[in-house]
């Protein structure tokens, strides 16, 4: 499961394209593409048991004779393997002992054999003294992690990253770690954090194995988007010079962020509803697709409403290029949820905002905890 520099790691191509299969928008003829390639990854990479799971799943047809051919090569690997191990021990130092019991927990990552792979990755690791090399060791785990979307064992090992790197541990390892926190953290929907960990990642990027630069870039901006303030936005993102290079190859992501910024909100619709699709194919924005669309229109709301005391409804649907209609229901869903501060007023079909002033808040809150207290020591006086 190992992804050389410079390419994805083939298993994480595998699960997007399994993703896609199970997608109720992909078209019928793209799924019979992404179905051969998929049973020809399968088939290559002798993954018997994800095969048979294809296959209850009615996403392949079962060939008996496929699957008898897998299991064969499989044992015979393995009675390699076990025999290059207890050449190593018999013969060889601690080194080359570690190396055959790595290859042996490569292998069982190759073939898709989540516990077997664990397993064999733990007895390695206690043939392993170098901190760098448990840190290795740690990415396979992770990376198994994110093939079948276990965040129980995605945190674990992020953790267990953490404290590896108090014993020591270089700086290109600790950065790669950033990145995988970070899509952890998005398919998590802790989008915040997610763009902090990617933000600080933009100039030391060498996690290929995970996803390509654009792919980055395109996280980066999206969760960006909807963590930073204006002022972060402008420095971090706007103008960084790493985000500059790549964001044009990315359809509609630089329409999508500059006329958010320049507050072309017309435009921003525009490219906003060409990146839904993008959004949606995605193995892990997909989840929280929604929820995504749902943050994001509360910003570029909150930024419209921001320049105006109150402003005419008709006059904020010709700015966003939709009908009165649209963003009536639009607005009334979102100052309901306590998203917008702003009332509606519907017979002068006016907008008038109602911003919090967080001094105000302040002094608000500080009466009412002043008044809870004053009501327990009334209360204590009685008794």
């Amino acid at each position: 499961m190992e992804g050389e520099e410079g390419t994805q790691q083939p298993h994480l191509i595998l699960a997007n394209k399994r993703f896609l299969l199970t997608h109720s928008d992909v078209p019928d003829i793209e799924k019979v593409r992404l179905k051969e390639e998929v049973f020809t990854a399968v088939k290559s990479d002798d993954m018997a048991t994800l095969y048979e799971t294809l296959v209850s799943e009615g996403v392949l047809v079962k060939d008996q004779s496929v699957l008898d051919s897998m299991n064969a090569k499989i044992d015979e690997e393995i009675k390699k393997l076990d025999e290059k191990i207890a050449d190593a021990e018999e013969n060889l130092g601690e080194s080359e002992v570690r190396e055959a019991h790595l290859a042996k927990s490569l292998f069982f990552i190759r073939i898709g054999e989540k516990e077997k792979a664990l397993e064999q990755l733990k007895i390695t690791e206690g043939k392993t003294v170098a901190v760098g090399q448990k840190m290795d060791l740690v990415f396979y785990t992770l990376q198994l992690g994110f093939f079948y979307m276990d965040f129980d064992l995605i945190s674990k090992s992020i953790d267990k990253a953490k404290n590896l790197f108090e014993e020591g541990g270089d700086w290109e390892r600790k950065n790669r770690l950033k990145v995988y926190e970070g899509l952890y953290c998005m398919s998590t929907r802790n989008f915040k954090r997610a763009a902090s960990l990617f933000l600080d990642s933009i100039s030391t990027f060498t996690t290929y194995e995970l996803f390509p630069y654009d792919t980055f870039i395109f996280y980066t901006v999206l969760t960006s988007i909807i963590s930073l303030d204006r002022v972060s936005l402008k420095q971090k993102v706007v103008d960084a010079p790493e985000i500059l290079t790549v964001i044009g190859k990315i359809p509609n992501l630089s329409e999508f962020l500059n006329s958010l910024y320049d507050c072309q909100y017309k435009s921003f619709f525009i490219a906003f509803a060409g990146l839904t699709e993008q959004i949606k194919f995605d193995r892990y924005l997909h989840p929280h697709f929604r929820y995504y669309m749902r943050e994001v229109r509360t910003v570029v709301y909150s930024q419209f409403l921001e320049s105006y005391k109150s402003v005419t409804i008709e006059a904020m649907a010709k700015a966003f290029g939709v009908s009165v209609e649209f963003i009536d229901l639009e607005l009334s869903r979102f100052i309901a949820a306590g998203k917008l501060h702003c009332k509606i007023d519907k017979v002068a079909g006016v907008l008038e905002t109602n911003r919090p002033d967080a001094k105000n808040a302040l002094y608000q809150a500080t009466i009412k905890q002043g008044d809870f207290l004053l009501n327990r020591i009334q209360k204590l006086s009685r008794n």
